[in-house]
């Protein structure tokens, strides 16, 4: 993915960083995303589409439909391959839509856009359905298996609250998961199901903040799991994340509810799980100093 700093951008479109700057704040495109030191960076691929509607001799308004009609159309050709029960067709689909994007914008709006909306055209209990729900999972498997290794010294237990692969919150938790080890944590992901044993892991994994994620568990399971990995921890930041606009209900008292879509909730938990790093290390005691030579 090629990526394209603000003045970088605006030469390519032959406009002033303050013009592109405006455009974005009107139209909400071309949207950038933020390096670590916050600043903006916008995908070659948008900024691409925009020039070519501008060359053509369009408004800037026109241009940015006619820019984002060209971007819909990788997601309209994911519906189209999960609808006819072709998974090499989605699989070039996802890959043209990474070609113009950003992993986690692809993941948000083209694979998650694609399956909410043959949920809806169909229904879940309907074999387009299972078929694209499974491809989806998949996916998400396949590509979190391709991140590198973490460098940073965070770690996150995911408590996956879904169903199965047919709910439709595991596709959401799968991604919450890529994008959360994307962003630099070592996600160990767990059944909220299974409760025995809990210290044995944890005491090897040790981490540092907790998630639940997904919807369809009892509230009494997920409330004991939560207790298991209290007890096998002691106190640690908790967090909710729910698709869409479901309302999260955990009793779980402090937890931090997440923005709704994946790669925010995956940078709130980061913040989380780094906070409580930082504590941590300023809470270390210092290593005693060596008596010096003939003390």
């Amino acid at each position: 993915m090629r990526y394209l700093k603000t003045s970088e951008a605006a030469s390519l479109l032959n406009v002033s960083p303050n013009t592109l700057r405006a455009w974005e704040r009107r139209f909400g495109f071309p949207r950038p995303q933020r390096s670590p030191g916050r600043h903006r960076l916008y995908t070659h691929g948008e900024i691409a589409a925009l020039r070519d509607a501008l060359l053509d001799g369009l408004s800037i308004s026109s241009a940015v439909s006619r820019a984002r009609e060209g971007l819909g159309a990788d997601t309209n050709a994911l519906v189209g391959a999960l609808n006819a029960f072709d998974g090499a067709r989605a699989d070039a689909a996802v890959e043209g839509a990474l070609a113009l994007r950003s992993l986690d914008r692809a993941v948000q709006e083209v694979l998650l856009t694609a399956l909410d909306e043959v949920a809806r055209r169909h229904g879940t209990d309907s074999v387009q359905w299972a078929f694209a729900a499974r491809w989806g999972n998949g996916w998400l498997r396949r590509a979190q298996r391709l991140v590198s290794p973490s460098m940073q010294e965070v770690r996150i237990v995911l408590g996956d609250a879904s169903r199965d692969d047919l709910d439709p919150d595991a596709a959401y938790v799968r991604a919450l998961e890529l994008l959360a080890t994307r962003s630099g944590a070592t996600v160990l992901g767990l059944s909220v199901r299974g409760v025995a044993n809990m210290s044995e892991v944890l005491a090897t994994h040790r981490p540092d903040a907790v998630v639940i994620a997904g919807s369809a568990q009892p509230d009494d399971a997920v409330a004991r799991w939560a207790y298991a990995v209290r007890l096998a921890t002691g106190p640690l930041p908790v967090a909710v994340f729910r698709r869409g606009a479901q309302r999260a209900r955990v009793r779980t008292t402090g937890a931090t509810i997440l923005p709704s879509t994946p790669g925010e909730a995956a940078r709130h938990l980061m913040e989380l799980a780094t906070h409580r790093v930082a504590a941590a290390s300023a809470q270390a005691p210092t290593a005693p100093r060596m008596a010096a030579d003939g003390a």
